[in-house]
């Protein structure tokens, strides 16, 4: 095949493939609380914060899902649909969660926890494939991703089984106890601890698949890389054999937009391999 035939026969395909993309449709829910009404009367921030927007695709069936956790160290930020992930064939939910100081730590992890368990028991209604939900954020989000995916007892609060979610995929996210608990407890963020809040202490070989992604270690939040570094190996010795970790080189912190594709090739992976 010459160059030329080559390159109209990409043209084609990339033509073809936006024509099939524009003949998908989507559309955004607000403002949908994840908490039972009985629940939310019992406290107005709960009633406040505890929401989840959804994007999904309207005239398709058997789509992927990911739960979206905002960043922000567990004291602001808000929930957002990243455009990155949007036209893509896929349902994103966004998610609101309590903030400290306003609460404390379990809150936001049980917050976190209600949203995903919301995303198992209703997203069948949208049309959405309960099997292909995954749970991703960054920073904080990826935080609360990984405590909720490992310590089995937040969703199972719920009576979900936290080993149904389809994949972790953890942006930058703080492996030991995060330093806003620390701080409840007036420790310093530059002294590190591992107890019932951190990822690390609840690692175990039948958790969900786990792609952690970071920014370059030389220039990531503290010890941002390490911890996830550490995560990695205790997880592999605990016998999980789908975790990896991926650098981002020349990234810091905010390193979400160039992990987005990341996210996106683990996702169709793991529905590849499923099949």
């Amino acid at each position: 095949m010459t160059m030329t035939k080559f390159s109209i026969l990409l043209l084609f395909i990339a033509f073809f493939g936006s024509i099939v993309a524009q003949d998908i449709e989507y559309t955004t829910l607000s403002d949908i609380p994840y908490y039972a009404e009985e629940v939310r009367q019992q406290e107005s921030y709960m009633d406040e914060r505890c929401l989840l927007d959804i994007y999904y695709p309207v005239n398709k069936k058997g789509f992927s899902t990911i739960v979206w956790f905002h960043g922000g160290g567990l004291t602001g930020g808000n929930k957002e649909l990243p455009e990155a992930l949007k036209n893509k064939g896929l349902a994103i939910i966004g998610v609101n969660y309590r903030l400290a100081p306003k609460v404390k730590a379990p809150a936001y992890i049980e917050d976190a926890a209600a949203a995903v368990a919301w995303v198992f028991k209703n997203i069948e209604k949208y049309g959405g494939d309960r099997s292909a939900i995954f749970v991703a954020g960054h920073s904080a989000g990826g935080y609360l991703a990984m405590m909720i995916g490992l310590d089995k007892q937040y969703l199972a609060a719920h009576d979900i089984d936290a080993d149904h979610i389809a994949g972790l995929i953890p942006f930058s996210g703080q492996a030991i106890t995060h330093f806003t608990i620390r701080k409840e407890h007036n420790i310093s963020d530059q002294q590190p601890v591992v107890d019932e809040y951190a990822p690390l202490f609840h690692v175990r070989a039948d958790a969900p698949p786990m792609l952690l992604i970071t920014g370059d270690r030389e220039l990531e939040l503290l010890g941002r890389y390490e911890e996830n570094a550490y995560l990695l190996r205790m997880m592999k010795i605990a016998g999980h054999r789908d975790s990896r970790l991926h650098e981002l080189q020349g990234y810091d912190h905010n390193m979400a937009y160039p992990g987005f594709p990341l996210l996106l090739n683990e996702i169709t992976r793991l529905k590849r391999e499923k099949k």
